[in-house]
């Protein structure tokens, strides 16, 4: 009897990663913001390479976003330009113009004047 008890145990010690290993085990896998934080990485580096930006200036832009997922967005991207036969297309970006001070009511400047 303890032969047959023993047996058991082992056919069950043998089959318990075969029955888990369709289970999807919370905690295992990677950290979802790790994941989204390279996707979006990646994004940037695809983008820059549409936009015609080089690396340096995608690194600069971008000094938060991890180098090694921008630049492998940005390959991606270029062979993806090179096999379709795809030209980029310029970035618009321009500087911001400084805001125009706010006009100050005839009642505020003869408040100045009085003091």
């Amino acid at each position: 009897m303890p032969h047959t008890t023993t047996l058991r145990r082992l056919a069950l010690a043998a089959a318990m990663p075969v029955l888990l290993s369709a289970c999807d085990i919370p905690g295992l896998g990677p950290d979802p913001r790790a994941v989204q934080r390279e996707a979006e990485a990646k994004a940037v580096g695809g983008a820059c390479r549409h936009a015609l930006r080089g690396l340096e200036d995608c690194f600069t832009l971008n000094p938060k976003a991890p180098k090694a997922a921008v630049f492998a967005g940005w390959k991606e991207m270029d062979a993806y330009m090179r096999e379709n036969k795809l030209e980029g297309t310029p970035s618009v970006l321009g500087k911001a113009e400084p805001k125009a001070e706010p006009r100050r009511s005839r009642a505020s400047n003869a408040d100045d004047d009085n003091s």
